[in-house]
């Protein structure tokens, strides 16, 4: 976990069902006398991940459709912090505007990069329903100042569409489709559930997921390369474009690629939550005279 991260320590059960009721008939005690729920569950991990935005981020309307990606609060919540720690050695300070590309329905990013730095976000998404889901998680938090929707047209683009010549994003953030297909997706469940010693015949997403969430033809490796040549075409309009990724194999690639496209920066942020790690790719186009003049805005 990033070092100020609100989640080092165990999960407070008693605080956390004392703010969210709905938490409480989920919890037990194991076989070593401590709480937890179960992770395989994916009502449980719902009710879980609403109360800790509850209890630590104050926000108070976080409800969205089953089959929705019900995103881990503390993993994204760290992908804020290193983007914040990114933005902070260069130099930028609010007011901050970033652009999360994909936002569902959960609208997850913008919530805790508003509660934690005060950031403004633009969101967009491919799914209406997702951006309508959204737009409610805004509007009852009362957050439609700071955070504006916007619908991506066109299944083929990613950036395209959405920026607009007048944006200026200090930082983008992307969560992209991990799998080929809803068969990868599955067959990566069987593997989670198992490991989660769930070896139950139905197979049930714990984190739940639409396949426009969490499939993209050719993968994550088409989807983060599609965005890379996209963020190449809109060079002057985004300081930090960035993206999670799952397979380090796939870094290598992106880099020669950028190199190519004329990237003028590139970072690997890593990121260690308990026993997993993830990364964060991060890469600019600008140059340092170019940098500067920006932080000077």
């Amino acid at each position: 976990m990033h070092k100020n991260s609100l989640h080092h320590k165990k999960y407070d059960f008693d605080l956390l069902t004392a703010n969210h009721e709905a938490l409480k008939p989920h919890v037990y005690v194991n076989e070593y006398q401590t709480q937890t729920i179960d992770f395989a569950n994916p009502e449980a991990v719902k009710a879980l991940n609403t109360a800790l935005l509850l209890t630590h981020y104050h926000i108070k309307f976080w409800q969205f459709p089953d089959e929705n990606l019900c995103p881990p609060i503390p993993s994204r919540a760290d992908y804020m912090h290193h983007l914040s720690d990114l933005l902070r050695r260069n130099g930028q300070e609010n007011p901050i505007s970033v652009l999360d590309v994909g936002v569902g329905a959960s609208c997850i990013y913008p919530l805790l990069g508003n509660a934690l730095f005060n950031w403004e976000f633009v969101g967009a998404d491919i799914d209406e329903k997702s951006l309508q889901v959204a737009q409610t998680i805004i509007d009852k938090n009362n957050l439609g100042t700071v955070i504006e929707l916007r619908h991506q047209k066109d299944y083929q683009q990613i950036l395209k569409g959405i920026i607009k010549p007048s944006d200026k994003f200090t930082a983008s953030v992307c969560n992209p489709p991990f799998f080929k297909s809803q068969a990868d997706a599955l067959d990566a469940t069987k593997t989670k559930l198992k490991g989660l010693g769930n070896r139950a015949d139905k197979v049930v997403r714990n984190f739940s997921g639409t396949p426009k969430e969490l499939c993209y033809a050719g993968g994550e490796k088409a989807f983060v390369h599609n965005y890379l040549y996209e963020s190449s075409q809109f060079k002057q309009q985004c300081f930090w474009y960035t993206s999670l990724v799952s397979n380090i194999g796939h870094v290598q690639s992106m880099e020669a690629s950028l190199k190519k496209l004329g990237a003028t920066e590139f970072q690997v942020l890593e990121m260690i939550q308990g026993n997993k790690v993830s990364r964060i790719v991060a890469w600019s186009f600008l140059t340092k005279a170019e940098q500067n003049e920006w932080n000077k805005k």
